[in-house]
């Protein structure tokens, strides 16, 4: 009896370790830790599938008009909303999807989305996934947050304070960044900055600040002005010679700036430099962007990817025509980059509303089919959507896209 209760103690203590939670299991039917990855990984396969048999391509129209605009997201939130709501959970994959029908409730405009995200964070109570330090499990809480900003209920906010506070008062590890890979610029520093908006404790923000320069000065190329998806990846590279920056890491990137951006006082002393940063992404993305419209899994090689990749596009695309809309990217040059690029999101819906070319959960560029289709690429379609509709309509800060056109504008 005192064997199993020290190793039932044990079983406590190494759990209590990796941020989980342990249940009790007979002798020789696993452990909490086995059930931990048995969720997580259920999880993981929820995100996204490829049929064997897709329908037809909708062939929608992808002109930088609204009600077009609409059409796509209506017809692509309504299919993946059927499709995932009952399988809901607190992952980075669905985190993405949950920031993309935030942005689609207020575009559409449809309560219902909203709603949904009520609903999911009453459901979890509002907290966080169970890694303290990890950003995939914070990025829930930019829902949360963005929920919080219309409903000031203390309650939707107090656990990523509460788990907040507690990192701030963790050193950081010389040997590896709290933000080691460049997804991880998308899932977090949105979080803090957005906690710093709903607070005013601006500690929240200036942890973010500190932790986004030591990952970019890891990662980020001077010279290419792209990140490499994590350490191991800087002496990488593609079939060309190239170094091998994957399209998605980057889209994360690009989409984090602009989340952070809309969050930061427009006087914080080191805000030009993410303005730089996003600046001089914008100016290389645009210039690869392939004759589709979208860009291909690895960015300094497109020759040697056959499809388009739908997520990573669908971030930049988010994270361009948000620069035009915010007037901190050129309209003349960057607008008919948005525009390619929507109409390049656009052709890879099927008549049922499915949204394909995704690549599936990777660290960099891999296989998949023309009707993959997973849930964080959903995601960004709609944040894209959104700020292409944002453009259309004229709801930001130059005026309206027809009255562009009417002076001769692209």
């Amino acid at each position: 009896m005192g064997g199993m209760r020290t190793r039932m103690v044990s079983a406590v203590m190494v759990a209590a370790c990796l941020g989980g939670v342990w249940i009790p299991a007979a002798i020789g039917q696993g452990s909490g830790r086995s059930v931990q990855t048995s969720k997580a990984a259920a999880e993981r396969a929820a995100a996204g599938d490829t049929p064997a048999n897709p329908p037809a391509l909708a062939h929608l129209l992808g002109a930088l008009k609204p009600g077009a605009i609409k059409a796509a997201m209506r017809k692509v939130g309504d299919w993946q909303m059927a499709k995932s709501r009952a399988q809901f959970n607190q992952q980075w994959t669905f985190a993405a999807l949950y920031a993309g029908y935030m942005a689609a409730a207020k575009t559409l405009p449809d309560p219902a989305y909203e709603k949904a995200m009520l609903q999911m964070g009453n459901e979890f109570d509002w907290k966080l996934g169970p890694r303290l330090a990890m950003a995939d499990d914070q990025a829930v809480g930019q829902t949360y947050l963005e929920l919080f900003d219309q409903y000031r209920q203390q309650r939707m906010i107090e656990p990523t304070e509460k788990q907040f506070v507690a990192l701030m008062r963790s050193p950081d590890n010389p040997e590896k960044p709290v933000w080691w890979w460049c997804d991880a610029l998308f899932m977090g520093p949105a979080v803090w900055a957005r906690l710093y908006k709903a607070t005013g404790n601006r500690a929240y923000l200036d942890y973010m600040d500190h932790e986004w320069w030591i990952t970019s000065n890891l990662l980020y190329d001077q010279q290419e002005h792209l990140y490499f998806r994590d350490e191991s990846y800087l002496h990488k590279h593609e079939a060309n010679g190239q170094p091998l920056f994957w399209s998605r890491g980057n889209g994360w990137v690009m989409a984090g700036l602009a989340r952070v951006l809309d969050a930061m006082p427009q006087d914080y002393p080191t805000r030009e430099k993410y303005v730089e940063q996003f600046r001089q992404m914008a100016a290389k993305v645009a210039s690869i962007q392939s004759a589709d419209g979208l860009w291909r899994p690895g960015l300094l090689d497109a020759s040697a990817y056959p499809l388009p990749e739908v997520s990573g596009s669908g971030f930049l695309v988010y994270a361009l025509a948000w620069g035009v809309d915010r007037g901190i990217l050129d309209r003349k040059t960057y607008l008919p980059v948005v525009k390619k690029g929507w109409a390049g999101l656009v052709s890879h819906i099927y008549v049922d509303g499915r949204l394909g070319c995704i690549q599936p959960i990777g660290a960099a560029p891999g296989d998949y089919q023309p009707a993959s289709s997973y849930v964080y690429g959903v995601g960004a379609f709609l944040l894209a959507g959104s700020e292409a509709a944002r453009l259309a309509e004229g709801r930001g800060v130059h005026g309206k896209y027809a009255e562009s056109q009417a002076h001769g504008n692209p």
